[in-house]
């Protein structure tokens, strides 16, 4: 294994925290008052990044079912932030969600910094046939950040984002996106993630 898989690899492993949702029972006091502090981050995170998915996921589909993969996209295109920030403005004070990839359609999503650096350890390790955890930790200078990892799993992602992608539709994200580079992905694969920043 050569160095930079070596050091993506360690960049994970110390980084982050494989988030667990009990307590050990042995915990001494500080232990389980580190262990409630992240059970609270798993607990907001899974709640932020499910109510993300939940008003992304219920306008795609309804979007999809009244005009097709077009439409679809045409509203994913001009509301996804808007509702992003809508999530986002209901959430507690201090907690905020966004989503991350490697490969963007929007720019805006790019994953930067630390963020890019769990998204390549995650990638690594699928590769290496790692199956990813549901969640992960990572402690930051002013709190928490909980990732969620985003993969294929319904064959509709792939109308937008696969290898054959309708010719019309194709068009219509080229002409919106220039430089796009969500396309491509097979069912399993790694999409990116949903991001929860939680602050002190």
């Amino acid at each position: 294994m050569n160095a930079v898989k070596m050091a993506m690899i360690a960049t994970l492993t110390s980084g982050l925290l494989f988030a667990a949702q009990g307590e050990p029972k042995t915990a001494s006091n500080k232990g389980k008052k580190s262990g409630g502090e992240i059970s609270q981050v798993v607990k907001t995170g899974n709640e932020a990044s499910r109510l993300l998915l939940k008003t992304l996921g219920g306008n795609m589909k309804k979007h999809m079912k009244k005009g097709g993969p077009l439409e679809a996209f045409e509203f994913c295109s001009s509301h996804a932030r808007e509702l992003t920030e809508e999530v986002n403005a209901k959430l507690q004070a201090g907690v905020s969600v966004k989503r991350i990839t490697l490969k963007p359609r929007n720019p805006l999503n790019e994953a930067k910094g630390d963020e890019r650096d769990v998204l390549e350890a995650l990638e690594l390790l699928k590769k290496n046939g790692v199956r990813l955890p549901n969640h992960l930790v990572q402690k930051t200078e002013d709190g928490y950040k909980f990732y969620k990892p985003l993969k294929i799993s319904k064959k509709v992602c792939l109308t937008c984002h696969g290898t054959d992608i309708d010719p019309t539709l194709e068009k219509k994200i080229r002409s919106i996106y220039k430089m796009d580079k969500a396309h491509g992905y097979k069912m399993g694969d790694l999409r990116g993630a949903i991001v929860v920043e939680i602050k002190k």
